[in-house]
């Protein structure tokens, strides 16, 4: 076969920032850009949901010395505000040898029909993957550990710490509850290290993250002798409601009442395990309101300015927190403190963020490799039931 043409349309580009080296084939084929398509990544680069993935594509038009940008001197004369009509004419009038226009849209793909334009679609989709997604906190076989990841041995799950190798044979029961499976196992095994200070958990709903977090902060804090862990804090973004929280009657716990009541449904059921009088006022009643001296949740407004010493802090949903709300709220913490960082860049609620440029992210992107630091990605067969395992399975 001789050497191909290819035409970039935008969405192939936004669907895999890689698509140019992969169509290049080496060096068999040419790949091209219209102008209109740089326009277009022009615009998207200022959308928060997607900017991230532009900057990638952007990079990689800037990084190929072969790739052609077609005449913008033509693009400027088509009168078409129709961004698709642009692509198409700027293609038709290139004057390459038998263009090929590569692009997902099938409105665009039916206009290229009707002028002989041959076109094909692009398959070979890669969705763009974050740092805490990329780094799974696994160490594949041959290559040189990270520190505090784990890596596999005959099977074996072994845990490549700061002071060495250990294999986790056993299986951690942290305040009555057993891992699902060997991942959650792996998890509490971060979360109860005494050498490891600050772990971060990436995961989907539903695969128990915040539940092992809080058996772990109870065990640590009520039952653990050896620590010096007196409370727990749970710390959660509330972008929702900015200034109006203010404006809410109550006190703090319930003025986030409606963020938080999964937290309250997860402590009773762990207080139902096994009880917890002490993290709450009243055991009696409906309410189980919790006991400030010993578990308290806050926004993370109102940590600015604490010293935050001799506690367990669970921060959940961190991917909603900005890379400067996660320096602010990490260096308030003194001597004595162990900080659970949870959530999933793939739910960034916070309109301001992305999935690269959010506080989870930063953590595992400025952290990795330091001794008193862990991550790793939570998955495993099932999540927290039937329905939600059909839509991660499915890519609902």
């Amino acid at each position: 076969m001789g050497q191909k043409n290819f035409v970039l349309d935008t969405n192939v580009l936004i669907e895999n920032p890689k698509c140019i080296t992969a169509l290049r084939n080496g060096q068999d084929n040419m790949v091209h850009i219209p102008y209109t398509v740089l326009t277009e990544l022009d615009k998207l680069k200022r959308d928060p949901r997607i900017g991230h993935i532009v900057s990638q594509a952007i990079h990689s038009i800037l990084t190929d010395g072969k790739l052609t940008i077609l005449s913008p001197e033509y693009a400027e004369t088509i009168e078409s505000q129709n961004p698709d009509d642009r692509i198409l004419k700027e293609t038709l009038n290139s004057g390459i040898e038998s263009p090929i226009l590569v692009t997902n849209d099938r409105i665009l793909q039916i206009k290229a029909g009707i002028y002989s334009l041959q076109c094909e679609e692009y398959k070979d989709s890669d969705p763009f993957r974050s740092d805490s997604q990329l780094y799974t906190g696994f160490t594949a076989e041959g290559e040189t550990p990270a520190v505090n990841s784990f890596s596999w041995k005959n099977g074996t799950p072994v845990f490549n710490g700061a002071h060495g190798e250990k294999p986790v044979t056993y299986t951690h029961e942290v305040w009555g509850v057993k891992p699902r499976n060997i991942y959650q196992n792996l998890a509490l095994e971060l979360m109860l290290n005494d050498y490891i200070n600050l772990v971060s958990i990436q995961s989907e709903a539903g695969y128990g993250k915040t539940f092992l977090a809080l058996a772990s902060a109870l065990y640590l804090a009520l039952e653990k002798k050896s620590n010096p862990y007196e409370k727990v804090y749970l710390v959660k973004p509330i972008w929702e409601i900015g200034a109006k929280m203010g404006y809410l009657p109550g006190t703090v716990e319930e003025k986030m009442q409606p963020y938080i009541r999964y937290i309250r449904d997860l402590a009773v059921k762990l207080h139902e395990q096994r009880p917890a009088n002490r993290i709450f006022m009243d055991t009696d009643s409906e309410k189980f309101r919790f006991n400030q001296k010993k578990f308290e949740i806050l926004p993370i407004a109102y940590i600015r300015g604490m010293n935050l010493e001799n506690c367990v802090v669970i921060i959940d949903e961190m991917q909603n927190m900005s890379r400067s709300e996660v320096r602010s709220l990490l260096t308030r913490m003194g001597e004595g403190v162990k900080c659970l960082c949870l959530g999933d860049t793939r739910q960034v609620d916070n309109p301001y963020l992305n999935e690269s440029n959010n506080g989870l992210n930063w953590v595992v992107k400025k952290l990795r490799n330091n001794k008193e630091y862990a991550h790793m990605v939570l998955k495993g067969e099932r999540s927290r039931g039937p329905i939600t395992d059909m839509v991660l399975k499915t890519g609902l």
